[in-house]
């Protein structure tokens, strides 16, 4: 791959030869390494669940929702009427000190007891101003049925970001007041193993599935206690002398090891940062990339200069080597690589790499993160 320039489009800042990084750029190497079971996949059934309620956030300076705010005076009103303090909702009008809020909890992936203690995050949804100061009244949250309460929460809002004065979290603001157990065990004593997405595909179910009923077997004699289902899932019986103790069963399953299959070759570009991960195997076709009045030409294999078409050689702009491979591709990294030597923007980067994923140039697959 060389790059060809014409000399009267060149500009000041090209002069200095230096590999200003302008979007980060990591190779990923395609060697073989063993990893444990539980680092690609994980047991169906353990995740997150959300608890919810609503409740009012008392003690504001002033910067509370207002008497204007009906739906807040009306939940203090009930809040009053359930203490039975008597209190009309006409004396409330000029209340200020009170928000009515919105609020979640996380409870974490492998569940929660009882007395667990968990964070919860408070959103303003009235005209409250700040809810800097506020203390969250004790409020019942309830899972996404609403038809059981499973904590309890209040405490003194904190806020995370000082520019979202309307949003804030109570540290150990929930108590659980009642257990949330995952099962990961059919009926039929069978656990279900779900390969993380960046990982899931036929091979490595396979693969998953072999070890397991390899280290399930004895010598001369494979018994088969797991079957790859599809690309994400591998589902696995656990055999009559581990059912007293599955627990123990599930660790040694998760913990071993296997050796990874070769995967496609992927591109990662996240926008948001100017990020580009690009996977050592991913390579690009012939084209011509045309950037600010400098051209780029990748062929394969890099031609020969001669007499008509010379390789021009200059002191002020970056080179662009392609190790001699025969019958290969140029590698999309080493453009990448010239690209920040040249000081392209990273954003024209991603678009250039994106343009060629578009013509069918590149060798991988692209994940866009937005």
């Amino acid at each position: 791959m060389q790059r060809q320039t014409d000399r009267k489009t060149s500009s000041p800042r090209l002069r200095t030869v230096a590999a200003v990084v302008a979007c980060a750029l990591f190779i990923a190497t395609p060697t073989a390494h063993a990893i444990r079971i539980a680092d690609v996949t994980h047991l169906q059934g353990r995740r997150g669940n959300t608890l919810m309620g609503y409740g009012l956030v008392i003690g504001l300076p002033g910067t509370g929702d207002g008497g204007k705010y009906l739906a807040s005076i009306m939940q203090l009103h009930a809040m009053l009427m359930k203490f039975e303090i008597p209190v009309p909702p006409a004396a409330l009008a000029d209340t200020k000190n009170v928000a009515i809020v919105m609020i979640e909890a996380t409870i974490p992936e492998n569940g929660a007891r009882e007395g667990d203690r968990i964070d919860v995050r408070v959103n303003s949804t009235g005209v409250c101003k700040s809810l800097l100061g506020g203390h969250l009244v004790p409020t019942p949250l309830q899972g996404p049925g609403l038809d059981r309460i499973f904590a309890f929460a209040s405490g003194p809002i904190r806020l995370v970001d000082p520019k979202v004065k309307t949003s804030g979290l109570v540290v150990g603001g929930a108590t659980m007041e009642a257990d949330i157990i995952h099962n990961y065990i059919s009926e039929d004593w069978q656990i279900m193993l779900v390969i993380e997405d960046v990982h899931a595909s036929h091979a490595m179910a396979s693969v998953i599935a072999q070890i397991i009923n390899e280290n399930a077997s004895e010598v001369g004699q494979l018994r088969r206690i797991a079957t790859a289902l599809n690309p994400k899932m591998v589902l696995v019986t656990i055999p009559e002398g581990d059912r007293d103790h599955p627990a123990d069963f599930i660790a040694r399953v998760e913990s071993t090891e296997l050796l990874m299959p070769p995967t496609e070759a992927r591109i990662v570009i996240n926008r948001g940062t100017g990020t580009i991960v690009i996977d050592e195997q991913v390579e690009i076709g012939p084209a011509v990339i045309s950037h600010n009045g400098m051209s780029i030409v990748t062929t394969q294999p890099p031609p020969r200069p001669t007499e008509e078409t010379p390789v021009v050689s200059e002191q002020y702009a970056a080179s662009i080597h392609v190790p001699n491979r025969e019958f290969a591709g140029a590698r999309l990294r080493e453009l990448v690589d010239a690209l920040n030597q040249l000081n392209v923007p990273s954003k024209d980067i991603i678009e250039i790499v994106e343009n060629l994923h578009r013509m069918g140039k590149v060798t991988g697959k692209l994940v866009i993160v937005e």
